[in-house]
């Protein structure tokens, strides 16, 4: 045990984890001490960082409780069990993505690398607006929204797009209006977790709705909350993508919508698609969906080989206090 406790303070930050001791210690009330070697000790038995012990507040939880939670370490061994990277390019490259799930993509691109430029001359002078992505970035990452008259010229335009290094133009979503009440500024998508069982049956693991806030335009780590499946309906309030503050938000804070029963539409015809797209290339199966929604039904944002594992197990979000252990267990053996 000794040990393990050295190769964890080796790794470990102890600013970071001090810091953690303390807000433990500020929430719950309990001994700084206790609380320290308790978070050595869930690392050891559960893979849970002093990161994980805090937002899933491990420290009002049983080791029964304890051991329903997917956490760090776990989530990279599942990770790893359940997809071959050397087929992650088909997620990640957005040329590549655009070519193996166009029936899912309901809107029109461009990939710069391969088209001319009469084409994207074209294809920018019948739009207000055009949404432009980087090659192998995710989570919204090198993103920009551009409206097309901000520019003298086609020629001042096509520079800006080449020079910055764009992979792909593409329509401008317009989601369903539901979404839209929520946070307008942003494309609110679902993340869709699905995973292939031994047999190459797809399932959702679970499905979180994510909002925009503040005047982002886009939707990542800045509020979420999981969805009901086969309701639409958001379960419970909303988290803040800063996850460390442990702030709850019961309706959204800049259109003040309430969030608990609030019904997203076309869940179920969201469900169905991921489902398809799940078995396009079964050596990566373990995937997060972003799925938007516009007023058509669903259509894929972009596509995550690694999905994410706190999403749905913050305490807001697990009342009776179980992780989502079983169901990826019962997810892998189908």
């Amino acid at each position: 045990m000794a040990g393990y406790i050295f190769k964890i303070l080796a790794h470990a930050s102890p600013k970071k984890m001090f810091s953690a001791v303390n807000t433990v210690h500020e929430r719950s009330g309990k001994n700084r001490i206790g609380v320290f070697f308790d978070m050595l000790y869930c690392a050891k038995k559960y893979g849970a960082g002093y990161y994980d012990y805090q937002i899933f507040a491990f420290y009002n939880l049983t080791n029964k409780q304890r051991a329903t939670y997917v956490t760090r370490l776990i989530s990279k061994k599942f990770n790893t069990f359940m997809n071959d990277y050397d087929y992650a390019h088909f997620l990640e490259n957005k040329d590549e993505f655009n070519k193996l799930y166009k029936d899912y993509i309901g809107r029109e691109y461009v990939q710069l690398q391969e088209a001319g430029r009469e084409e994207v001359e074209k294809f920018c002078s019948s739009r207000e607006y055009i949404f432009c992505k980087m090659q192998d970035l995710e989570c919204g990452h090198g993103c920009e929204r551009i409206k097309v008259s901000d520019y003298k010229s086609f020629d001042e335009l096509y520079k800006y797009l080449t020079d910055k290094g764009f992979c792909t133009i593409e329509d401008n979503i317009q989601q369903h209006e539901a979404l839209s009440k929520l946070y307008p500024n942003a494309v609110n998508s679902m993340r869709i977790i699905t995973a292939l069982d031994s047999k190459g049956v797809a399932h959702v693991l679970y499905i979180v709705q994510k909002m925009g806030l503040g005047g982002s335009i886009i939707d990542n780590n800045c509020l979420f909350t999981p969805v009901d499946p086969e309701t639409g309906k958001i379960l419970y309030p909303a988290h803040s993508g800063d996850t460390l503050k442990g702030i709850i938000y019961t309706e959204h804070p800049d259109t003040h919508v309430k969030l608990q029963g609030y019904t997203i539409p076309y869940v179920k015809e969201a469900v169905q698609m991921v489902l398809k797209a799940a078995t396009l290339t079964p050596q990566i199966r373990y995937v997060g969906w972003d799925v938007a929604v516009t007023a058509n039904g669903p259509e894929f944002v972009e596509v995550n080989e690694h999905p994410g594992y706190g999403f749905i197990q913050f305490p807001a979000n697990t009342p009776d206090k179980t992780g989502i252990m079983p169901d990826f267990k019962k997810a892998i053996k189908g």
